[in-house]
């Protein structure tokens, strides 16, 4: 029987209201109890005072690039940088080659990540075959491989009735599709966010009504069919206020927001650089280059309201590790996205410290929402959560675990990420909040050195 005990921290758990400072007890990778002065003969110690204890963060949108592009990214390097980021679940997407449209990917996926994995992992499914767009994957048989959503993400479902077709098949085995949402067509040739900085830089912008009117379309498949839809990584006021209306009507719509298009905008695209004569030079950062781009202030301030009400049920990393390469290039050529497992909590923290968000609010934005949006404890049981156990005689909640300490600061430093993928706009810049420690299955699984014991 192995047993962890984590004492003295203040356990935050939003999913069953705890909030107190406490003990946890893990047993044979459950959580057993949480109560004062709790002790276990021969249990592994860890002191968290002075530290945040709260279930491990649950990723739904991630991208581990194993099959066929592990040159960006593998399971075993994507799971370490998760496991260093406080994820200890993560949902990863299908967009791999191959894609993870036939049960014997999933199988693939599944087994690696048992073999190679730090957390755990649970693959989406394609939507469609290859992702093209045309015909249906077998979705039950990807079901029952274990896949837990369907998407083709990175490629938007753009045929209605696929997308209706895919929401019912879905719906058999009680799963819920989720879509890119972007009109392709609007959003051709876009590199960026439409606006003044892509006029001034002199580069092709992506209108915000790209976005748009593809929201109000899934809107209206998911109000003709009552039948879930997930929103991914929604990013401006009038996706926002789509979603809002559909919830007020009862609508079966959930979304996800990334921590970037929380907290950036798109003037984190170019900055100046004094060269040697003492003129400014304006430099492109294909860092910042992400799909759907990053909006305007905003933007950025009605989604951190829609998360802060509940309107976006949770926040998504978006994690889409890149070699240099890819990046070091003409912006219109460089390869969209950014490697966020590893900082979405620091960067997070920055609307806990401006007050636009409260620390509660967001771990439950990191563990519970994004368990409820998908359903996934029909998968995991007690998933997000650190519902006890023993001694009451039932299985407690998985023993995932991520200790922060919310004071302190840090610096992003790319080239000591796990990912492979360092590709991030955030290098250099200092963060407060951190995880120090993460447990999966109640075994820890990282710590900094400066955790005791």
């Amino acid at each position: 029987m192995s047993k962890l005990l984590i004492q003295g921290g203040r356990v935050l758990d939003p999913g069953t209201g705890i909030d107190k400072v406490a003990d946890v007890l893990l047993v044979d990778g459950l959580v057993a109890g949480i109560g004062s002065d709790l002790s276990a003969d021969g249990a592994e110690i860890l002191d968290g005072s002075g530290l945040i204890v709260s279930p491990g963060f649950v990723d739904i949108h991630a991208h581990l690039r194993d099959p066929g592009q592990e040159y960006k990214e593998t399971i075993a390097t994507g799971t370490e940088a998760a496991a260093r980021g406080g994820f200890t679940t993560v949902c990863c997407m299908p967009n791999t080659d191959p894609v993870i449209d036939t049960r014997a990917t999933v199988e693939y996926v599944l087994r690696t990540a048992d073999a190679t994995g730090r957390v755990r992992v649970l693959p989406i499914g394609a939507v469609s075959k290859g992702r093209e767009g045309h015909d249906l994957a077998e979705l039950a048989d990807l079901a029952e491989a274990g896949c837990i959503a369907f998407s083709d993400d990175g490629a938007p479902v753009a045929d209605g009735a696929l997308l209706r077709h895919a929401m019912e098949f879905a719906s058999i085995s009680g799963l819920t599709v989720i879509d890119h949402c972007e009109d392709a067509g609007i959003a051709a040739g876009g590199v960026m966010h439409e606006g003044w900085v892509s006029t001034r830089l002199g580069l092709q912008g992506q209108p915000a009504a790209a976005e748009e009117t593809a929201v109000a379309r899934d809107i209206a498949v998911a109000a003709e069919t009552d039948l879930p839809l997930h929103l991914a990584h929604i990013s401006t006021r009038a996706a926002v206020d789509l979603v809002r209306t559909a919830k007020q009507r009862g609508l079966p719509i959930t979304a996800e927001v990334t921590p970037h298009h929380l907290t950036l905008t798109h003037e984190a695209v170019a900055f100046s650089q004094n060269g040697s004569n003492g003129n400014a030079t304006l430099l492109y950062d294909t860092n910042a280059k992400v799909n759907p781009p990053l909006r305007t202030a905003d933007d950025v301030a009605a989604c951190v309201e829609a998360l802060r009400e509940g309107v976006i049920d949770a926040i998504a990393t978006d994690h889409a590790p890149h070699a240099d390469y890819e990046k070091a290039c003409e912006f219109d050529e460089a390869v969209f996205g950014i490697s966020g497992l590893e900082t979405a909590f620091g960067l997070c923290m920055t609307l806990v410290r401006s007050g636009d968000l409260d620390l509660p609010t967001l771990i439950e934005r990191l563990t519970a929402g994004p368990v409820r949006a998908l359903g996934l404890e029909r998968s995991v049981p007690g998933l997000g959560s650190l519902a006890e156990g023993l001694p009451a005689g039932q299985a407690g909640a998985p023993g995932d675990i991520v200790l922060i300490d919310p004071e302190a600061e840090w610096t992003v430093e790319p080239e000591r990420f796990a990912s492979k993928g360092r590709n991030t706009p955030l290098a250099g810049r200092t963060l407060m909040g951190k995880v120090v420690a993460t447990v999966y299955g109640g075994e820890v699984v990282w710590a900094e050195e400066k955790v005791p014991a």
